[in-house]
């Protein structure tokens, strides 16, 4: 297969790249660096960056950002953040992206615990993962060609622990091969509309 990880120099990125690239072709996405760049929230990026990618046969998405802040700290254009970054950025994927994508190719997006249970500080970021899983959830049902459109979901993982903990009390970190995983069966699966998500 030739899958393209957007995002794929990040914390989990690196992980789901290295365990792809065993099997598979693998281009990674970066802001600034990887096979092509690629700016988010900027839909005529996403547009070069497929045409210079060509034909896949999936896509996986483990990029974007989210302002967080205190609720009452937060303003309109922080929002705007969110919305433009992790929200429009996954919707422009899914919509430019299918157009380059083989028949019975797939999607995955990635979205996190916030959506499901929110802690202190993430009005913006778990309102936008919980429009990403209406979105895909709504989206899958009408790509065509076979095209099977997921999320992925996580909890705080082992290799963020450190940074984020303290936002998580009480938490169990997310060994990083149940985070592969949750990826592999989103790509390699039949599974299509599904919020894959990895809590515990």
């Amino acid at each position: 297969m030739k899958i393209l990880i957007v995002g794929g120099n990040g914390t989990i990125g690196k992980r789901v790249s290295r365990h792809f690239s065993e099997t598979d072709e693998v281009l990674v996405a970066g802001r600034t660096k990887g096979d092509v760049t690629v700016d988010l929230i900027d839909s005529k990026s996403i547009q070069q960056m497929f045409e210079k990618t060509g034909k896949l046969d999936a896509i996986i998405s483990i990029a974007g950002e989210a302002k967080w802040a205190d609720f009452k700290d937060l303003t309109e254009e922080d929002y705007y953040i969110g919305l433009k970054s992790k929200l429009m950025g996954q919707v422009n994927l899914v919509r430019i992206g299918q157009h380059y994508l083989n028949p019975n190719g797939s999607i995955t997006l990635s979205t996190g615990i916030l959506a499901d249970d929110p802690v202190v500080k993430t009005a913006s970021a778990a309102m936008v993962n919980g429009g990403i899983h209406s979105f895909a959830r709504a989206a899958a049902l009408e790509l065509e060609n076979g095209i099977r459109l997921n999320v992925v979901s996580l909890g705080m993982v082992e290799d963020a622990y450190d940074k984020y903990k303290d936002y998580f009390p009480g938490h169990n970190p997310i060994p990083m091969n149940k985070v592969v995983n949750a990826y592999a069966r989103s790509v390699k699966g039949k599974g299509n509309g599904e919020i894959v998500r990895i809590y515990e």
